[in-house]
Parts: C-alpha cells; structure tokens; sequence
C-alpha cells in the first residue's frame, strides 16, 4: 500500500506539468495582459517597459520555463486586481469553501444515507416511489434556481437567515442546502442501486435465514459492503464542490474560492486563475488517492499492484 502511495504521488508530477501547459497556453489566448493592467492613457513606453518586466517579450519556450520555475516556488504571478501574490489570496479563501463543501456533504449523507437504505428495503412500495419521486426532482432543480427561491423565501418573506455573506451558522444554512439537497438526490439514488445489488446476494439470504435481524441484515452485512460506490461518489462531489461551487457561492456572496475566481475571469486576473488551477488539481488528485485508500479499509480484499 505504501509503494502505491508513493507511485500516485509521483504521478502527480507529469499531470500537474500538463496542466501548468495548459494554464500558460490558456492565459496567453485570453488576451494581452499589459492591455488589461495599463490604463488607456499609458504610452508605449509604458507598455515596453511593462512587457519587458513581465518577460512577455521573450520567446514562449522561454516564458514557459520561467512561468513553471515560478511554479515551483509558489509564485502564480502578482494580482493586478488586488496587489499582491495570488497563491495566498487562493489559500485565503479555501477555509470558506472547505467549509461549505462539508456542510453540504454532511447535510447530504443525513439525508441520502437513510432515504437510500429505506427505498431499496421498501422496493417498489409506495414510499420507494415517493423517494425516487423527490430525488428525480432535487436533481433536476439548478442550484442558482433553488438558491434564488430560498433567499426569496426565508431570507426576504420570512427573516430567518441572512441573504448572504460569511458569517455564523445561520449564514452557512441557505447555501449549504442548496448544494446539499442536489448532492443528496444523487446520493439516494445511488445508495439504493447498490443496496438493491446487495440485498439480492446469497450471504444476505444466509444471514436471514440464521434468524438475524432486519436491522443487523441491513446495516452490519449490507450497507458496509455497499459503501464502495457511495465513497467515490462522496470523494468526487467534494472535490469538485471546492472548486466548482462557482453560482452558489456568487448567489450567496460566500467569500469562497468559487466567488474569487468568478471574480478573477471577470477582470482577466490571470495570476489568481493559475493560481486557483494548481490548487484545484492538487486537491482533486489527493482526493482520488484518499478514495483508494479508503477503499481497502473498506474491503481488504483490494490489492494495489
């Protein structure tokens, strides 16, 4: 298990030389940025000078060399939106978003965990349906949509939370559930595919017929062996919910990454973009690595070669 750690670890260094390809490439396409930082009234000596300190008169191979060098030591470039190095100003913002992202997932799990369990034990029954029902429904609502009705409806109308911005729990409410209730509906229906495949296994059959009960069936033999799916599903989601809660976030004025990076494309801060980028990569390539990891805690019957 360890080798296989440190072999994923590795792997990391030519996807993230990839994506830094991709970034350099990306920035260099969107514009010219001397243009979006100098005023109009700046004269082309400003721009020379400009473009000889951001060493974007060299050739691309060359920028791109030191664009990664860079990299390396942290160094995404200088905000010219906000005046300072923009890896600390990502790194800034991620507690906010960490923090939404969990109470999302959490909200979630609360929900799908035993809506899912009770729709593939009541199979095909009224309640089943009913499940199934709500779930189609919570996925299909967009959540900039469900964000909007919930702020018209207990923030304007009703008073209880506030219509946006960080602050205590009541300010995390509202854009927690509008993740979470999207998440959930996924997660139920997922839960009762794999609890269905479960239940209908022989040792399921033979842990009944000992006399076991309902109960012990479902959450001891059951549920744990159905986890699998349910983690890579919960590992993915989050670490897509750091980086792409991009509406919710901007709905909700939740100083989060996702509004930081709105923000950054809006004004063509392409230091902070970069920056963000990296992050968002490691993030999502630690997770896939702690969802592997999970999975042979779960059944260690998995072996990495």
């Amino acid at each position: 298990m360890a080798r296989y750690i440190v072999k994923s670890l590795l792997q990391m260094i030519p996807v993230l030389l990839l994506i830094s390809l991709i970034v350099f490439i990306l920035v260099r396409v969107t514009g010219d940025p001397v243009a979006l930082m100098l005023p109009e009234s700046a004269s082309e000596a400003d721009r020379v000078a400009l473009t000889a300190a951001l060493g974007l008169d060299k050739p691309l191979l060359v920028q791109y060399g030191i664009f990664l060098a860079d990299a390396l030591q942290g160094d995404f470039g200088t905000s010219f939106h906000y005046g300072q190095s923009s890896l600390p100003l990502v790194l800034e913002r991620l507690p906010a978003s960490f923090e939404l992202a969990a109470a999302a997932m959490a909200l979630a799990v609360l929900l799908a965990v035993p809506l899912g369990i009770l729709s593939a034990v009541k199979r095909n029954t009224v309640l089943d349906l009913l499940i199934s029902g709500v779930s189609v429904i919570g996925k299909a609502m967009p959540n900039f949509w469900m964000g909007i009705m919930l702020i018209l409806l207990f923030s304007v109308y009703l008073g209880y939370f506030p219509v946006s911005g960080r602050g205590g729990f009541d300010h995390l409410i509202l854009p927690a559930v509008t993740l979470g209730v999207g998440l959930a509906a996924q997660m139920t229906r997922l839960i009762r595919s794999s609890m269905l495949e479960i239940l209908s296994q022989d040792y399921i059959r033979t842990a009944r017929s000992k006399g076991l009960s309902e109960l012990v069936v479902v959450g001891s033999h059951a549920f744990r062996n159905g986890l699998i799916p349910v983690v890579t599903i919960l590992t993915l989601q989050f670490t897509s919910l750091i980086g792409g809660t991009l509406i919710t976030e901007t709905v909700f004025a939740w100083p989060g990454l996702g509004q930081l990076l709105v923000t950054s494309v809006n004004n063509h801060d392409m230091a902070i973009v970069q920056a963000a980028v990296f992050v968002i990569a490691i993030i999502v390539i630690l997770g896939n690595l702690l969802t592997d990891i999970v999975y042979r805690l779960l059944d260690p019957r998995i072996k990495y070669s």
